[in-house]
């Protein structure tokens, strides 16, 4: 299984000592918090070529990036203001753009705020518009190389997309291969439906993976049984990257990283 870990997670240090930070602790790839680039309309792929270049450096890959319209302004994905739908596409045609520069080759899409619908939106018209965003978005994804994994989100973070099976429902009417699903295990902790059968169900359709816990820690730091939920990734056949999140900042970056990888190896026999 490859092992990656998020690079928010060591906030204490700069780009070239967060990728440090990540080999020194095992892992192999790095996943990118785009607001932690500075202001990422202003990058180019030429700069993104670089910022791939600093992360191979240092002997990872640079598998793309997730918490997409985190810490921005102005975007939301099942809006009806034409306006703002294009201003988001044209920002997430640029992310992949970057994406695909850099090296990499996911995008997690998980941003509950905008794509929360407000009193009054219609919500078929707004999974219509969806449905058509990533129509639209899919050919510039095919050319960068880079798949988007859509994130649903527990119905504390979000009223659109809670579970595994809705997100497909609209994913196969989508129609691409280069929009996908993604398996976050605190998302999958809010649904009613064990965790091993999520995964065990959604798999064909899964990109890509976070490892975490609901206390909002790493994998294994918490009463999820995530052995199981290995188990089926393993039994599943599933290949693609393990992606350590975390949430809490009141633990040392050093710890969660450590713990978060004793616990990947005991559940994967690495």
């Amino acid at each position: 299984m490859k092992l990656a870990i998020c690079n928010e997670t060591f906030r204490h240090h700069d780009f070239a000592g967060t990728c440090a930070e990540a080999a020194r602790h095992g892992y192999t790839g790095l996943e990118i918090a785009p607001f932690t680039l500075g202001d990422v309309t202003a990058l180019t792929t030429a700069d993104a070529v670089k910022i791939g270049d600093v992360v191979r450096s240092h002997g990872l890959d640079p598998i793309g990036f997730h918490w997409l319209l985190a810490k921005t302004t102005g975007y939301h994905l099942t809006s009806p203001d034409r306006e703002i739908e294009q201003r988001t596409f044209d920002y997430a045609r640029h992310l992949a753009e970057l994406c695909g520069a850099m090296g990499g080759k996911i995008m997690v899409w998980g941003s509950p705020l905008q794509r929360t619908l407000e009193a009054g939106w219609n919500r078929p018209e707004a999974e219509a518009r969806f449905i058509d965003f990533f129509k639209r978005l899919s050919p510039h994804l095919a050319n960068a190389g880079v798949t988007v994994a859509f994130e649903f989100l527990g119905p504390l973070e979000t009223n659109f997309i809670n579970t595994a099976a809705e997100t497909i429902t609209l994913l196969e009417q989508i129609d691409s291969p280069n929009v996908r699903l993604h398996l976050d295990i605190k998302a999958m902790a809010a649904d009613s439906k064990p965790i091993p059968q999520i995964v065990r169900e959604s798999l064909p359709w899964t990109a890509h993976f976070h490892a975490n816990d609901p206390n909002l820690r790493g994998p294994g730091m918490g009463d999820v049984d995530f052995p199981a939920i290995a188990a089926e990734l393993i039994n599943g056949g599933y290949n693609g990257w393990v992606s350590v999140e975390v949430f809490d900042t009141t633990v040392e970056p050093d710890f969660l990283a450590n713990e978060s990888m004793k616990h990947l190896k005991a559940a994967f026999g690495k």
